[in-house]
Order: structure tokens, then sequence, then C-alpha cells
């Protein structure tokens, strides 16, 4: 045990979190960002990035369940994903759970995410060698333009809404995500907390609805996450992603039906949030 502390560095929260560490197993750098993976007495080993806690052994399966169910168990019978971020591996594991899947497209721009999750958190990175999945090591916006085909549900796990993630929640993005999912297609992403982001929650909302004809937002308490009342902003042509379709996937820890059903915001709750004269609830 040492006497390292790690301080985040989340430059929208109004509080720093801090966590011991007990072993520094890797440091390093990209040309996106900076990596860290250390290990916790509580959570396990934790990755880093940028100053800012991504993910830890304990609790990262609430995060890529919510990330990953709420959206598929909207559709019936998914068959093709995209996954925009998420180069760890968390999400592709939790949608292969489907047994419909056909194929999965990860399209992270950072292959140093997959190397480090492969040597240092393979129960997380468990699928990636699955051949249903597809990898795509580049930019995601460059993506949605380029891509051709048709996509029962787009799952954007990015990084915090600064620097090149940004350009993941354009309308311009947003757009090209609406034109490849079918009329049934369900589009997620992250948008952070709503305790700290409570504005930058709105916002995303405000753009999406500019482009889909139905958004939405669901919650799940992620503990190393600021606020730890983290958001999930939908996007979909018409699909009522509140009501799911299907038999539940089988070995998950958090997500079950009856959480898909409580996880979005009351009305009254929603209103606020898109009340343009609030700045909380």
């Amino acid at each position: 045990m040492t006497n390292l502390r790690l301080t985040e560095k989340d430059p929208h929260a109004p509080i720093r979190y801090q966590y011991a560490i007990e072993q520094v197993l890797y440091r390093g750098k990209s040309p996106y960002q900076e990596f860290a993976v250390v290990t916790n007495p509580f959570f396990g080993r934790m990755l880093i990035l940028d100053g800012v806690v991504q993910f830890t052994e304990k609790d990262e399966f609430f995060y890529h369940e919510m990330m990953a169910h709420v959206a598929l168990h909207a559709i019936e019978s998914p068959k093709r994903v995209i996954v925009v971020g998420g180069g760890d591996g968390g999400v592709v594991r939790e949608v292969l759970k489907h047994p419909t899947i056909e194929q999965v497209h990860l399209v992270d721009i950072d292959p140093e995410v997959t190397r480090i999750s492969r040597e240092f958190f393979p129960t997380v990175s468990s699928g990636l060698d699955d051949p249903r999945v597809i990898h795509a090591p580049m930019d995601g916006a460059m993506f949605m333009r380029q891509y051709e085909g048709q996509a029962d549900a787009i799952i954007v796990d990015s990084t915090d809404i600064i620097g090149f993630a940004t350009s993941l929640f354009t309308s311009d993005f947003f757009d090209n995500a609406k034109a490849i999912l079918g009329k049934n297609g369900v589009y997620i992403t992250l948008s952070e907390s709503l305790h700290f982001h409570f504005e930058m929650v709105r916002d995303v909302q405000k753009t999406m609805a500019s482009i889909f004809p139905h958004v939405d937002l669901y919650t799940a308490p992620i503990a190393t996450y600021g606020g730890n009342w983290w958001c999930f902003a939908v996007g979909t042509n018409g699909v009522d992603i509140r009501k799911p379709v299907g038999k539940t996937v089988e070995n998950t820890r958090y997500y079950c039906e009856e959480v898909h059903k409580t996880a979005f915001l009351p009305d009254f709750l929603y209103k606020r949030l898109m009340d343009e004269e609030r700045t909380y609830f």
C-alpha cells in the first residue's frame, strides 16, 4: 500500500473525487489522451483517461449494462449495432449477450484504449475477439458520415463532452445517426450528470430534439462518475424506448425489466430540466 492519491481533473464538476492508489500498473500517452491503470482497495483496477476515472472493476457493469440493454430491449430482434467510443469493450460485451446480434461495428478513434483493456481488463474486453465485431479505429464523426449501411442501434460511449468528443454531440452527427437508423432504430449517448452538468444535459436533449422525432432521458447510479446520477440521452425515429420488448437477456448484474421501466425521469422532473430559466431542479 502506497500513500499515493488520485485527485480527479473533471473540468465541469464543482467537487474533486480522490482515490487511494495501491499500485500504478500502467502509465502512457497516445496522440489523443493520457492513460493510467491503477488499483484501489475498494474499486480494484481503475482505468483513468486524462485524469478522470472511466470505469472500475467493481462497478463497471452498472454503466455498460445500462448503455447497451435499454436500447436493445426496445427493439424487436436487434441485429446490427454501431458502438462509437467504447474501445475498452464493455458495451460490446453487453451487446453480444443478445442472441439475435449479427454484426457490431466498434468505432474508437484511439486503438490504445482497446490494447490497454485487453491487457488489464480481460473481463471487460472479453467480447472484442468475437467474429461479429468489426473494429474501425477512426474518428466517430467521420465514420458516421461515410457509413452507407443501416443499423438497429447506435450507442455512443465517448469520453466527457470536451475536446475531441464534442464532434459526437453536434446536430450534424445526430442527423447522420438518424439517417443510418431504421424506422425502429434507437440512438443512445451518455449525457453527463444531472447534479453537476444540468445545463449540459439539457443542451444535448435540445440538440437531439431538433433531429429525432422522439427524445428521452434515463439515468443510472454510477459511483465514480461526477454527481453519481448519470444520464443517457435517447433519440428514436418513433420507438417508445420506455417499453422493453422480448425476453430479457440473462447474465446481467443490474439491468432487468423493472430497472428499465423505472430508469427514466418522471415527466415533472423532465419538464423542469427543459425549462431554460432553471439551472437546477
